[in-house]
């Protein structure tokens, strides 16, 4: 398994942008299909986008499609998420999450996940 760290998350107002990144401890990232999940107070986890190994294949939840991109960097181990015209209703924490294999949204496919980092949006 393979632990990841999030970085990136603050208080923003809506209409702002926001990049978080994902890095893995002692691991090399290029070796995992990476996704973002969300989760607001509350509610369940949600499903964002996912990037495949070599980073040529995003998928996005359809609500996201538009404002957020998922992308990668192989040589320097990182993946990203840019969030574009963010709302308050994009508040929540976010979780990367990597797997070796599947191209999924289904949270259970998902076995290595980072702490989270907690986007806040004001209005």
């Amino acid at each position: 398994q393979v632990q990841l760290v999030e970085s990136g998350g603050g208080a923003v107002q809506a209409g702002d942008s926001l990049k978080l990144t994902c890095t893995p401890a002692g691991d090399i990232l290029s070796s995992y299909v990476v996704a973002w999940f969300r989760q607001a107070m509350g509610k369940e986890r949600e499903f964002v986008g996912l990037i495949n190994r070599k980073g040529d294949n995003a998928r996005y939840a359809d609500s996201m499609k538009g404002r957020f991109t998922v992308s990668r960097d192989n040589g320097n181990n990182t993946a990203y998420l840019q969030m574009n015209s963010l709302k308050p209703e994009d508040t929540a924490t976010y979780y990367c999450a990597a797997n070796r294999y599947f191209l999924s949204p289904d949270v259970r496919t998902y076995d290595n996940w980072g702490q989270g980092t907690q986007v806040s949006v004001s209005s």
